[in-house]
């Protein structure tokens, strides 16, 4: 089964972060979802390893320049992250 995409695209700048954390929440062990935006995310790496340290993924897809695309998961317990 394919990861489920979040397009925050058409979304205002000041709800991208909040869409994106409570998709990261609603996440199992194990699974992950597709980050789709219009500008690279770094800005979001550095919140997810703040917030997150040791307990997420994050592989690019695609690296602009008009489309970015970011597989962020939650590892199961033992597994290592980036």
């Amino acid at each position: 089964m394919p990861d489920p995409v979040l397009d925050v695209r058409e979304q205002p700048p000041v709800r991208r972060h909040g869409l994106i954390f409570e998709t990261y929440a609603a996440l199992d062990p194990g699974t992950a979802f597709e980050l789709v935006n219009d500008h690279d995310p770094k800005p979001l790496y550095y919140q997810f390893a703040a917030e997150h340290a040791g307990e997420f993924t994050w592989d690019y897809l695609e690296q602009g320049p008009d489309v970015w695309r970011v597989r962020i998961g939650r590892p199961e317990a033992g597994t290592p992250t980036t």
